[in-house]
């Protein structure tokens, strides 16, 4: 473990939230203390992949009612990054399918010393509800189509590690934006760092009432490329859908997904994202999602510094609160 003093960061005086629910409640100045923690952090542990001292002593449980793997398993490396121990919860298995209702049972975790919950649900607004009953930290990991902030978050740092800046850019959401969490955390986030935000995709996915709250709404792929700095490209969640959005798969890929034609088309340095997991073939092809403009590897790794930020802000506003 790298020897590290806390006061080789300074914790940042806008940052007072001992939780992290939402990216449409949190300010601008909120947001860039997110990312800027992210940064040094990724930075002190050399590209997220060494140790340090942070937050040793401390303890993370990832309570999760829906199947994940970058999200759970990038939280578990987090808090293992900064020296903090993790407890793994799975609902399959559990007290919950022996009629133990989901607050009981996160109060049960929180009472075996817990710091933090971190949560997945398929509800909107769960994470909400356990920050009023539960002591500890929340940390949201996605509330069924609600938002997932880390999510947005990691987004946004890639995008400005690679344009040193988000205001003035122009970044389409291209997909299932009806069901995606991404979706808004995204929305939320890049709108009050100064982007232009772009939601794009079926009819059927893609409600025109977007445009009332200010973003702009396209349902051609082809049309609006030609301007975009970013392509945040969303799967399509049929598990969230009661009926098919549009006639097929082919179809949907022949509209919008980003394959060799489009990328002749778009800006030379347009930054190719996706959240995972893609669909080769339907969302993008193989030669983009591995090509040079593609970025979603870097994501992932962004992820883990986004967590580890997560992690000490809250941990921190909750000391201060405490003391």
């Amino acid at each position: 473990m790298v020897d590290t003093d806390q006061a080789e960061l300074t914790f940042p005086s806008v940052w007072t939230r001992p939780d992290l629910l939402d990216m449409e409640g949190l300010s601008a100045d909120e947001i860039r203390a997110l990312l800027d923690t992210a940064q040094k952090l990724k930075e002190m542990t050399g590209g997220c992949r060494n140790k340090i001292s942070l937050l040793t002593g401390k303890t993370c449980a990832n309570l999760f009612f829906e199947n994940s793997t970058r999200t759970r398993n990038s939280f578990s490396l987090a808090a293992r990054r900064m020296g903090a121990d993790t407890v793994e919860f799975s609902s399959s298995g559990s007290s919950v399918t022996k009629g133990e209702t989901f607050v009981d049972t996160a109060k049960t975790i929180e009472a075996m010393g817990v710091d933090w919950v971190v949560t997945r649900h398929a509800v909107p607004g769960t994470p909400h509800l356990l920050s009023r009953e539960l002591a500890c930290s929340v940390i949201n990991a996605g509330d069924g189509p609600h938002d997932h902030p880390t999510q947005g978050l990691l987004d946004m740092l890639t995008i400005l590690q690679h344009r040193g800046s988000i205001e003035g850019l122009t970044v389409a959401l291209v997909g299932d934006i009806a069901h995606s969490r991404t979706a808004r955390a995204n929305i939320w986030g890049l709108s009050k760092l100064g982007a232009h935000v772009i939601v794009c995709g079926p009819p059927t996915l893609v409600s025109p009432r977007w445009s009332e709250l200010g973003f702009e709404v396209a349902h051609s792929l082809d049309e609006i490329l030609p301007r975009c700095d970013v392509l945040n490209l969303l799967r399509i969640q049929f598990e969230r859908q009661s009926a098919r959005p549009f006639p097929s798969v082919h179809e949907y890929a022949a509209l919008y997904a980003m394959n060799r034609a489009r990328m002749k088309r778009a800006k030379d340095n347009i930054l190719i994202m996706a959240p995972g997991p893609i669909n080769r073939g339907v969302e993008i092809t193989p030669e983009v999602a591995d090509g040079p403009h593609s970025v979603i590897l870097e994501q992932v790794t962004n992820g883990i510094a986004v967590r580890m930020a997560a992690l000490w802000l809250t941990a921190g506003a909750k000391s201060n609160l405490t003391t």
